[in-house]
């Protein structure tokens, strides 16, 4: 079983603290079995949210001995981050801990030296701040969240259960994190390079008419579909739905549509024995050339390895994807999500 400890010091706020708690600490073995073992990890009863303390029989020096370390945002980005907290965090990566941290929690990494020559992101209100104070740290203020490996960042927030989505998704695969997304009542994939605000206003009754065109396009993604089919459906010119697309998704028709049926071909590579010919079909991908093509540049292995990985037979007791599973003689530990909007 996966082992997941999320890091509590005094004063760090009750959402941040709340949405590792909701993704991993709840038992959610009807979706995945066995899922998460959660551990929340405190220097003593500290208090968090202004309203509650923490009980909890595991120090600080417990997150060395876990799979994936989460860090919710500090306290304050103003003050020093606590040290016993900084060197707990480098002891759990240099043990071989994945850690993610949420918002404000990119400090504690940075300080803990995980970030140096990395690509990291934090709220964009403290974006400036970190790349001043961390000159080593490649900051994208722009982003949702970042998977680079071991070490992974997201904004603030929302993003934080983007990010936590994003875990599930690398561990037990797109089935299992949509399965829990809807579970949770909230959308399955925001890609991580989806820009972390939207300057449009609240939705407009134009918004809604793409929003019932963006359930049409997934109930007809094996449809051959270019942009000014989708325009004639959504009763609008090419370039305002080019507009609409981008103040909605971050993104462009044609990107959101590629994501959508790698998404889907995810889906079909995990459940079902579909041969990766019928899948391309089924996707729109038309040949089974295309769909390998746009795959493995998009999840940075082929499909048949993905299936591997993902299909019960190739998982380990502990429920994550099998380390022996290989391509070109590497691992396949960690496939990506769908394409970034980028």
């Amino acid at each position: 079983m996966a082992t997941v400890a999320l890091a509590v010091t005094e004063g760090v706020t009750i959402f941040e603290v709340a949405l590792p708690c909701e993704v991993f600490g709840v038992n959610r073995s009807d979706i995945v079995d066995p899922w998460y073992d959660f551990t929340v990890c405190a220097p003593g009863a500290v208090r968090f949210g202004d309203w509650f303390r923490t009980d909890t029989a595991h120090g600080l020096d417990a997150l060395v001995a876990a799979d994936t370390v989460v860090v919710p945002a500090c306290r304050s980005v103003h003050t020093e981050p606590p040290p016993d907290l900084v060197d707990a965090v480098r002891a759990a990566h240099e043990a071989g801990a994945r850690v993610a941290s949420i918002c404000s929690g990119a400090f504690i990494l940075a300080e803990a030296g995980l970030l140096d020559g990395r690509r990291a992101t934090t709220h964009w209100m403290h974006a400036a701040q970190l790349a001043a104070r961390y000159p080593r740290v490649r900051v994208d203020p722009d982003v949702l969240y970042i998977d680079d490996g071991s070490i992974l960042t997201s904004a603030g927030k929302a993003a934080g259960l983007d990010l936590c989505l994003h875990i599930v998704r690398t561990d037990h695969g797109a089935a299992a994190a949509n399965a829990l997304a809807r579970r949770l009542v909230v959308p399955p994939h925001r890609p991580g390079g989806q820009a972390q605000f939207v300057t449009a206003p609240v939705p407009s009754d134009g918004d809604h008419r793409l929003a019932e065109l963006l359930d049409w396009i997934l109930a007809n993604l094996e449809r051959p579909l270019a942009v000014r089919d989708l325009a004639r459906r959504a009763n609008v010119s090419t370039r305002t739905l080019d507009r609409r697309f981008h103040a909605v998704t971050g993104t462009t028709p044609l990107r959101w549509l590629l994501n959508q049926r790698i998404r889907r071909a995810q889906e079909l590579l995990e459940m079902t024995d579909d041969s990766v010919e019928r899948i391309a079909v089924r996707t729109g991908m038309g040949t089974a050339t295309t769909l390998r093509r746009h795959f493995n540049r998009t999840v940075g292995v082929p499909p048949d390895a993905y299936r591997r990985t993902f299909r019960g037979d190739a998982r380990q007791d502990g429920g994550r994807p099998a380390d022996a599973v290989t391509w070109n003689g590497s691992p396949v530990q960690g496939v990506r999500l769908p394409a970034e909007a980028t």
